[in-house]
């Protein structure tokens, strides 16, 4: 079982990684994000102080049987505390409110968590009990009570989730409404498969039955389970349109390639650094910067009269005028690579012709520029390795 807990705390760590450093790394944290980091991290020192190997290593350690007990139920009221934070900054409001609202529910788990500790000080569990301390003490004077205390606290936190997902989720769309459908599925697996199944192992107790198998090998799977959903629900909508981002940069990274081929040699953009690790949004960054750099130096080579004749080909096959636009400047850019690679003199009389893809921002025309190079008709290829640069021409970064 240790395992198994282990892995949901690392899961849920790894999904508070991936929240707190999927923003502007020049902007401060935002509450909302703050709060939800918080949460899930709480959330993973909970299973972590929940494991078997844990609660003996904190037992031997302390010197008192069952100490693991108490921290990892003062834990647990710590994530649920959080988990109402966490939803009171979600549902905003004015500071003075917010501020309000966060200071009752720590004053209120801050009482939880000092009755757990008391009534475990109170107690008689001088037997140690690694996975079903629940159940063995569910009679026992003063554990009774602090076992009780845990499971509603974490109830009232849980249920509140719930409530208020469901209500959002009906409000809003797109990922967003996938992330609190998520949220509320980890909840309901928490209540259901972890406090139900602990409520109905320690009532079964109460009655002499014996339904230990509930709180020892139900529960902590489901909690785990509930966790990793849970996690994933306010993930989501932040991850998935960063890796949708970073998935298009890479296609357009590969669609430049033949525009950057053809024109890498005249780039004096300096080389990347660490390029081999650098994300895709990274790569088509410098990848755009460098064919920018490439095409200012080959302006002086452009031919107005290559362009134009171009021009006029596209237009008598049919074709649209901004699709022949970049079809006659693609013809134009190869027919300068080509001259430049040549070591020809730049045209005398400089063009004043601006690029498309330098007229509009992002790499849209970039892309529209090496899809007609690709399919032009104009010019060779340079063949890379074996073009000596002219005077103001340098190779570029890859």
């Amino acid at each position: 079982m240790s395992l198994v807990v282990y892995l949901a705390a690392a899961a849920s760590a790894l999904a508070c990684a991936v929240l707190f450093r999927n923003r502007p790394r020049t902007a401060a944290p935002s509450p909302l994000t703050v709060s939800t980091c918080v949460a899930i991290t709480l959330g993973a020192v909970v299973f972590v102080c929940s494991a078997p190997l844990t609660l003996a290593a904190v037992n031997d350690l302390t010197g008192i049987p069952n100490f693991g007990a108490p921290l990892t139920y003062g834990m647990l009221s710590a994530y649920s505390c959080s988990l109402l934070i966490l939803l009171i900054h979600w549902r905003g409001g004015s500071p003075e409110r917010i501020r309000s609202l966060v200071l009752r529910a720590v004053a209120a788990y801050s009482v939880l968590i000092v009755a757990i500790v008391v009534l475990f000080s109170l107690a008689d569990a001088d037997v140690e009990r690694l996975s079903d301390l629940d159940t063995y003490y569910a009679n026992t004077p003063y554990m009774r009570e602090m076992i009780v205390l845990y499971l509603l606290g974490h109830s009232a936190a849980m249920l509140a989730m719930c409530v208020v997902c469901v209500k959002w989720a009906r409000e809003v769309t797109g990922l967003l409404r996938t992330g609190l459908w998520l949220i509320l599925a980890g909840a309901l697996l928490d209540v259901v498969g972890f406090q139900l199944t602990k409520y109905t192992a320690v009532a079964a107790r109460w009655s002499g039955h014996d339904l230990d198998f509930l709180s020892t090998a139900v529960a902590p799977p489901m909690a785990s389970l509930g966790a990793l959903v849970f996690s994933a629900g306010f993930v989501l909508p932040r991850l998935l349109p960063a890796a949708q981002a970073q998935w298009h940069s890479l296609d357009d990274h590969r669609r430049l390639g033949p525009l950057w081929s053809r024109v890498r040699f005249a780039s004096t953009a300096p080389k990347p650094p660490s390029a081999w690790w650098q994300l895709p949004q990274a790569r088509l960054r410098w990848r755009e910067v460098s064919i920018h750099d490439a095409l200012l130096a080959l302006a002086p080579y452009f031919d107005d009269r290559v362009r134009e004749q171009a021009l006029d080909a596209a237009l008598r096959e049919g074709r649209p005028a901004h699709e022949a636009r970049v079809a006659a400047e693609a013809a134009m850019v190869a027919d300068a690579a080509r001259r430049a690679a040549d070591r020809r003199e730049p045209q005398a009389t400089p063009s004043t012709y601006r690029l498309y893809a330098t007229e509009v921002s992002g790499t849209g025309g970039l892309v529209e520029l090496a899809g007609a190079l690709t399919r032009s008709t104009h010019g060779g290829a340079v063949r890379e390795g074996t073009v000596k640069a002219t005077p103001g021409l340098t190779r570029g970064a890859p």
